[in-house]
């Protein structure tokens, strides 16, 4: 039968509603269609390492396809986020990690990246930033840690920029004479901080899988409130240190993702917020808040933090 052109209209239109639809939708679920890769700027080892594994593990059960996960270590995962920068595979790579690189790192040394090279999707852990030492030490709180260091030369393990920059304006303040020892991440701070090679350390959560056997001690945190997996430890603040951290475990692409991978992402990602295995790893064994946390408020997030590390910093 010979269709008329208010018919052959009308079935235009109707496959033009059919692709915003329900079949536009369909389209877009059949992202991915090949593995993916995530970036974990810190080495094999620590509590990035250990939570992104599971995540991606997670994140293979909702996509249905193979994530893959890359450590690229070095400056504070900053090395990670040039590679990500520069990076055209259309959300089939993306980072998992802390914001600090982007909220400082920046700020002190010249880096190849800006915020704006990047979209950040879901954040699914609060940061919990530790000054940890050995149980073996004559020390165990931040103000014995201090006492000790005014008549002792003192080591201290670093893993990004910012732990390095807080702890060298406080020994600064409080006339420490401080080395400081570069680790790529949690893996490589822990034995040194065991095998009493340095005095104190920086722990991003890698000191989690420590304190409860009591090899390793807390002695203070560099969030901004105290951490609820240890309610008897003060932060700097408390301390009488005005610096703090405000850090958050996050997805992140390069800008320009196409809609249907960011979609798929941030999907998987609050999918795994909710997986029994993924806040097993990250309250049970690295003591992190698991949150969900969606792409305009960490768009938001990410810039005041950067907006007011810039405010203090001129100071």
């Amino acid at each position: 039968m010979t269709k008329t052109p208010a018919q052959i209209l009308g079935a235009a239109v109707l496959g033009a509603t059919m692709l915003t639809g329900p079949l536009g939708t369909a389209l877009a679920e059949d992202w991915p269609t090949r593995p993916l890769t995530m970036v974990i700027g810190f080495a094999p080892g620590g509590s990035t390492d250990i939570q992104g594994r599971v995540l991606a593990n997670v994140m293979e059960e909702y996509l249905g396809q193979p994530v893959n996960v890359v450590n690229r270590p070095g400056a504070g995962s900053a090395v990670a986020f040039t590679q990500l920068a520069n990076n055209t595979d259309e959300g089939y790579t993306f980072l998992f990690g802390g914001t600090t690189a982007l909220t400082f790192t920046p700020i002190i040394t010249d880096v190849e990246y800006e915020i704006d090279d990047f979209e950040y999707l879901a954040a699914v852990a609060l940061g919990q930033n530790a000054i940890v030492t050995s149980a073996e030490q004559p020390f165990a709180t931040f103000d014995e840690i201090i006492a000790h260091g005014k008549e002792n030369p003192m080591t201290y393990a670093q893993q990004t920029p910012l732990d390095e920059a807080i702890i060298r304006r406080i020994a600064e303040v409080e006339g420490l004479d401080l080395a400081i020892v570069p680790t790529g991440g949690g893996g490589g701070m822990a034995p040194l901080v065991l095998g009493r090679e340095v005095d104190f350390a920086y722990s991003g959560g890698t000191h989690a899988q420590y304190t409860p056997t009591g090899e390793m001690l807390v002695a203070a945190f560099m969030s901004a409130e105290r951490s609820p997996f240890y309610p008897d430890v003060p932060t700097l603040i408390e301390l009488g240190y005005d610096y703090s951290i405000e850090d958050y475990r996050t997805i992140i692409v390069p800008a320009g993702t196409p809609d249907e991978a960011k979609e798929r992402l941030i999907a998987a990602a609050e999918y795994a917020s909710e997986a029994q295995a993924f806040i097993d790893i990250t309250e049970g064994n690295t003591f992190f808040p698991v949150v969900f946390i969606g792409q305009d408020e960490m768009e938001d997030n990410v810039r005041r933090i950067r907006a007011a590390t810039e405010e203090v910093m001129a100071d």
